[in-house]
């Protein structure tokens, strides 16, 4: 007789409902791969879908390529890079010279000249506070929008089409500027490798003192604008402060210095014989063009009694 054989265990009944986040037999590489769409299972394999992949990583590539040289025929982009170059520290000072530079010494911008190199470069606005920068500028000019637009809503008339017209007067006015700013340079036979991305910086620090213009004639006022008294009096503050900055800031890209030896005295002779006109179109463009272009851009807040 033979002994009968083991019990079987009872077989563990499957709940009704499994546990998603417990990993089920077969779910490694080959069971994620089962459970992967048809219609996506294969495209991560498929040689026309990486080469397609490829051509399209050689397509934008080769289009960012094309912009970048093509943009470097009109802007210099490893120069533009430099005026954004700002710390805090700069923002602040500067910002504080432009609305105060009556005491400020010295104006000249500094240099740096690297070991081997016959000629220097300016210094980044990081590292001078002479040195012009773009990110004042494109800031004030926002701010100015933004805030003609929002005194013209408090004082009750605004109208969708407010903000793109004190932005497109805004543009225009710069614009019409750096052309007779690079006109004059023209006739005037003033060359300088930064020339115009230093122009496009300094119109815009007109801006800072229009900013401040609107804010104190609207609280000092009574919310009256820049037509009083008051506006007129922070106006020509501001207005003097931004015109003498100017004068000062301008001085070595108007009125370059020529140093050298005897070789040079020719160049020495012509700087002397420009040098009154040149001196004249500073001033006019520092104090005339910047009252009459100031005038306009703050009057834009003044509720329509003036354009």
């Amino acid at each position: 007789m033979r002994s009968p054989p083991p019990p079987v265990p009872p077989q563990q009944q499957q709940p009704a409902y499994s546990n998603p986040y417990q990993p089920q037999a077969g779910s490694g590489v080959g069971g994620a791969r089962a459970h992967v769409h048809p219609a996506y299972g294969g495209i991560l394999n498929d040689q026309t879908a990486q080469m397609g992949f490829q051509v399209g990583r050689s397509a934008v590539m080769a289009g960012q390529e094309y912009m970048e040289q093509n943009f470097n025929r009109y802007v210099n982009v490893s120069a533009l890079k430099l005026y954004w170059n700002v710390s805090n520290t700069y923002v602040l000072h500067k910002l504080f010279l432009i609305l105060f530079p009556w005491r400020h010494r010295p104006w000249s911008r500094q240099q740096r000249v690297t070991p081997g190199a016959q000629e220097g470069y300016f210094l980044p606005p990081r590292e001078d506070i002479n040195s012009p920068d773009m990110y004042i500028p494109s800031m004030a000019l926002v701010t100015y929008i933004l805030l003609s637009t929002l005194f013209a809503g408090l004082r009750g008339d605004f109208h969708p089409e407010l903000l793109g017209l004190t932005a497109t007067t805004a543009f225009a006015i710069v614009i019409f500027e750096i052309l007779c700013l690079k006109l004059g340079c023209y006739l005037l036979a003033i060359n300088n490798e930064s020339q115009l991305l230093d122009l496009v910086a300094y119109s815009g620090y007109k801006f800072v003192g229009i900013i401040v213009t609107l804010v104190l004639a609207g609280l000092l006022s009574g919310g009256g604008g820049t037509g009083g008294w008051v506006g007129w009096a922070v106006f020509g503050y501001t207005f003097a402060a931004n015109a003498f900055f100017l004068l000062r800031s301008l001085k070595y890209v108007l009125l370059p210095e020529n140093s050298g030896d005897n070789t040079r005295g020719a160049m020495h002779t012509v700087a002397r014989s420009q040098r009154n006109r040149r001196t004249q179109f500073l001033f006019v463009y520092s104090y005339v063009v910047q009252f009459m272009f100031m005038w306009i851009l703050s009057r834009q807040d003044s509720g329509g009694k003036s354009t």
